[in-house]
């Protein structure tokens, strides 16, 4: 049985999955408005990766005999000024997360979960790679600057993303 800490703290990173989930589905939706499908659909791609983060802990949750509390999902900022400003979002959110999920691993720890503390290593580790790809995007649009070129290179680029 898990603890009633640990299971509110899965329950609020539950939330925060899905709320990454919707904050890229709107990010995507911007692109796909400016007309750059490469990245839209590796936002999209994003957007699934980050229900799939949510599933992962909602199964979890149930598997160790907790229940699992849906909360409201709150309106992610839809007024970005162009792709670097989106980029800049998403890495500044990735780093959040980041801290989430090492908060939730201090959790288990003080719980002395170990079983949770395990699966959070798998989060931990994803974060590490979420984080390395956002800064890689977002250095490239700095290097691209008003340079449409560039700009289209990295939108075929990205649409590779599978």
């Amino acid at each position: 049985m898990i603890s009633q800490k640990m299971e509110e703290a899965l329950n609020r990173q539950i939330n925060e999955e899905f709320y990454s989930a919707y904050l890229y589905l709107g990010l995507a939706a911007y692109f796909a408005s400016q007309n750059l499908s490469g990245f839209h659909n590796w936002l999209f791609v994003q957007y699934r990766e980050e229900l799939e983060h949510a599933e992962k802990l909602y199964k979890y949750l149930i598997e160790r005999g907790g229940q699992v509390r849906l909360m409201a999902i709150k309106e992610p900022d839809q007024n970005w000024k162009g792709p670097k400003d989106a980029f800049e979002a998403v890495l500044k959110h990735e780093r959040y997360i980041t801290g989430r999920i090492n908060e939730l691993a201090e959790v288990a720890e003080k719980e002395k979960d170990r079983a949770s503390l395990a699966m959070l290593q798998w989060f931990i580790s994803e974060q590490v790679e979420e984080e390395a790809r956002a800064q890689e995007i977002l250095a490239k649009l700095e290097m691209v600057g008003d340079h449409k070129q560039g700009l289209m290179m990295m939108d075929r680029e990205l649409a590779q993303r599978k």
